[in-house]
């Protein structure tokens, strides 16, 4: 269920809202002037409502979990880039 709560109450308790909106995936519709303005919602619940990820994306996340792949940083990122380079060009 979404909640309607005013621009000043967004502004000032902002970081309640979100971990509200995050742990207990609440969504609120912000009023403005007695208009409807803007959604807060997690990224999670928007995902899996507005915005459904590609299946061919989910499996190529799938993947990278399982290889662990997604525990890289960006420095392990420039590394492979870099080796793929040199390997490529020699």
């Amino acid at each position: 269920m979404t909640k309607k709560i005013s621009a000043l109450t967004a502004r000032t308790q902002f970081g309640q809202i979100m971990n509200r909106a995050i742990e207990r995936r609440e969504r609120f519709l912000v009023d403005r002037r007695g208009a409807p303005a803007v959604i807060i919602m997690s990224v999670d619940d928007y995902l899996q409502t507005i915005a459904p990820e590609d299946i061919a994306l989910k499996n190529i996340r799938d993947e990278a979990k399982r290889t662990g792949l997604d525990k890289l940083t960006m420095e392990d990122v420039d590394a492979e880039i870099a080796a793929y380079r040199r390997e490529k060009r020699g």
